[in-house]
């Protein structure tokens, strides 16, 4: 069959089957999330070290398999080191659990005062009202340990599993890369050399820029909640900056627990509000100057396919999945930006920012589409073309 044959679908055909297989995709995956959100984890955190093994094997002379073994030795170490870090700054809040009780019961006490006053409603009856919940809310998910024990050995399993993925990831790398390189042609051979170079670029400036981003997130918590007189400022700070992985809602449940935490730890009202606005600038600072100057640049995902993706992800594989469902769109944008057939979804998944122009002393963005030639848009970034030799080796 010749290429004009092999072109000859009309547009709404390919898109409808371009569009079934997305679906398809999306079904399997969420078959098979208990497989694919380690593997997925795996394969980042596998290209983001991919530079150190190379490190070990040229500078130091490592042998491959010690090279990559210690690579994951301390990668492991250092996450083992931040959840210590986490756990032992949580065992303080254990230490004062009665002072926190203390503050809980006053709050309670002056909400009931509220409510009685403003609503007419007696102290026995918001008693008998908080019992009913209480046991509906007992009846109502009685499985719900049970429930949370099989999410919590899932959580661990996966957490044993994803070293173990990456060391061996990192350790048949040539294989699976000869592999791939077996089953295509010459011509497909360069284009898979494009594909893997922008692929490692990528992920490894994503998550680079995450990780100056939390790093930024939290030093700004911590400082800004020091300030206000916030308790436990260090801890609060470095949840916010390790949920902040987590695209859209990370900072929003950051902010709710420092505002539970403020208002626990404090009668001050003043330190309260004060949590809340240290949040609010935070978030601020991190969605106008973090983000688009640190982490924005690195992916050139548009808006609306970033946050179709993470409530996918989310659907799919709950907060993991939100986790990994920017760097898994941006590793398909790039196979779609590189195969001809596609070049148009790659397109729309991208972030074609329009020119900016002057309105007085304002600049503001100009929406005339006609400005962007769509055309030169859909040409593949200029690469160089990765090519593998006689051992694998890319």
């Amino acid at each position: 069959m010749d290429d004009n044959n092999s072109t000859s679908y009309p547009g709404y055909v390919k898109f409808t089957i371009i569009l079934f297989c997305i679906v398809l995709l999306g079904f399997l995956v969420s078959f098979a999330r208990t497989l694919i959100i380690p593997v997925g984890f795996a394969l980042l955190f596998a290209i983001l070290l991919r530079p150190v093994v190379g490190f070990f094997n040229k500078k130091l002379r490592f042998p491959h398999v010690i090279a990559v073994l210690v690579t994951v030795t301390l990668f492991s170490l250092l996450v083992l080191a931040l959840v210590f870090f986490v756990f032992w700054q949580v065992g303080g809040v254990v230490d004062d659990w009665n002072k926190l009780r203390q503050n809980f019961l006053l709050h309670y006490e002056h909400m009931q005062h509220w409510v009685r006053d403003n609503f007419n409603i007696s102290y026995t009856a918001q008693a008998e009202y908080l019992e009913k919940v209480k046991d509906d809310s007992l009846k109502g998910n009685q499985g719900f340990i049970g429930k949370s024990l099989i999410s919590f050995t899932g959580v661990m399993a996966s957490v044993v599993l994803v070293p173990i993925y990456i060391f061996l990831i990192l350790l048949y790398r040539n294989l699976f890369v000869r592999f791939v390189c077996m089953q295509l042609g010459e011509k497909g051979q360069e284009c898979f050399g494009n594909i893997l170079a922008q692929i490692k670029l990528v992920i490894q400036s994503y998550i680079v820029g995450l990780l100056i981003e939390m790093s930024l997130v939290i030093s700004l918590t911590t400082f800004g909640l020091m300030i206000v007189g916030v308790e436990y400022a260090l801890l609060l700070g470095t949840i916010t900056g390790i949920l902040n992985l987590v695209p859209y809602i990370g900072l929003l449940i950051a902010g709710i627990i420092t505002f539970m935490t403020a208002l626990l730890t404090s009668t001050d009202a003043t330190v309260v509000i004060g949590s809340i606005l240290v949040n609010v600038i935070v978030q601020i600072i991190d969605n106008n100057f973090l983000i688009p100057r640190i982490v924005g640049h690195k992916v050139r995902i548009n808006a609306f396919v970033s946050m179709t993706a993470v409530v996918a992800g989310g659907i799919i594989g709950g907060i993991a999945g939100m986790f990994l469902s920017i760097p898994l769109t941006a590793i398909l944008k790039v196979i779609f930006d590189n195969i001809d057939h596609f070049k148009s979804w790659g397109y729309a998944m991208g972030d074609d920012l329009p020119q900016t122009y002057n309105w007085g002393r304002f600049r503001l963005p100009s929406y005339d589409a006609g400005s962007t030639s769509a055309t030169s848009e859909l040409k593949p970034p200029d690469v160089t073309v990765t090519k593998t030799d006689d051992k694998g080796n890319v």
